[in-house]
């Protein structure tokens, strides 16, 4: 503690470098992690094994696939039948606060000329404490992307819980 406040070596700098170290310390608190046995894990990563899939409208496969059908297939997993276009999907379910949305729970998006028409659909995958989700991009692909992102925040409709 001496070397500390030894009159040659200011204190103001290790103050801030102690500062930053708790807020860096902090800051990668570790994610809560879903149970491996949990439909919600399974919802994930089924629709997570689909990334890098190229964008084809109307497709079902690791070959081109769509939005819609990319939650189609995810939910399938688990065995829920979910209608195949995200206008029906978006139906189905209770509807949600942002807030309250957690891992495998549907966002829906309004992306084209109309505004209130759901048009795509995504799954969240992450809440911590942004909400991150997969989708099938019609640039990109099936990727992940945060919702805080000011196309999909300006786009975004509602979320919907399906798995409790």
């Amino acid at each position: 503690m001496n070397s500390l406040l030894n009159k040659n070596r200011p204190i103001f700098p290790w103050i801030i470098l102690l500062i930053c170290g708790l807020v860096f310390f902090q800051s990668c608190k570790s994610k809560k992690k879903l149970p491996k046995d949990s439909p919600a894990f399974t919802v994930i990563e089924t629709a997570k094994s689909y990334r890098g899939a190229p964008y084809k409208y109307g497709g079902t496969t690791r070959s081109g696939i769509d939005c819609s059908a990319l939650v189609f297939h995810s939910y399938y997993s688990v065995g829920i039948n979910l209608p195949r276009q995200s206008v029906d999907q978006s139906k189905i379910g209770q509807k949600i606060k942002l807030q309250d949305a957690k891992p495998g729970d549907l966002l829906f998006f309004a992306t084209g000329k109309r505004k209130n028409q759901v048009t795509h659909s995504g799954i969240v995958t992450e809440v911590n404490p942004e909400v991150r989700f997969i989708h099938a991009s019609t640039s990109l692909g099936v990727t992940e992307d945060y919702l805080s992102n000011r196309y999909w925040k300006n786009a975004f409709l509602f979320a919907t819980r399906i798995l409790e």
